[in-house]
């Protein structure tokens, strides 16, 4: 039961977090920066998988740990590495494989994406914790 709260907790927080950041914090942000690259309309199928997978990914590498031992703080930490290497790993391909890609669009979404992920696993570690 407590994994299944984790993941619930850990996913609505993702989501909710970066909606805000993407709809209205930097939406105006991301499409200077992308520009023609921007789907519009935004094709939901594909972001919605990836939300559903990567909040699996933090329960998995963050807030499972951190319950075991360590609390918040280390599903904090461990969220932060996490969401570091996997929001790299796109950013960074991207800057080595599509024409245009901007620098600061990859150092800004990096950034976003280790902080998003940090909060998520933090929130998710501290709701499971709470009703389990």
């Amino acid at each position: 039961m407590q994994a299944a709260i984790a993941y619930i907790a850990t996913l609505i927080a993702f989501v909710a977090i970066d909606l805000v950041w993407l709809g209205v914090v930097a939406k105006d942000f991301y499409r200077s920066e992308l520009g023609s690259l921007m789907a519009d309309p935004i094709n939901w199928p594909p972001g919605i998988a990836f939300y559903l997978l990567f909040a699996l990914g933090v329960v998995i590498f963050a807030v499972q740990p951190a319950l075991s031992s360590g609390g918040v703080i280390r599903a904090a930490w461990l969220g932060l590495m996490f969401g570091f290497f996997a929001y790299a790993t796109y950013d960074l391909t991207n800057l080595a494989v599509m024409k245009g890609f901007p620098w600061r669009m990859a150092l800004v979404d990096l950034a976003w994406g280790s902080v998003l992920t940090a909060s998520a696993a933090a929130i998710g570690t501290a709701v499971a914790q709470r009703f389990s």
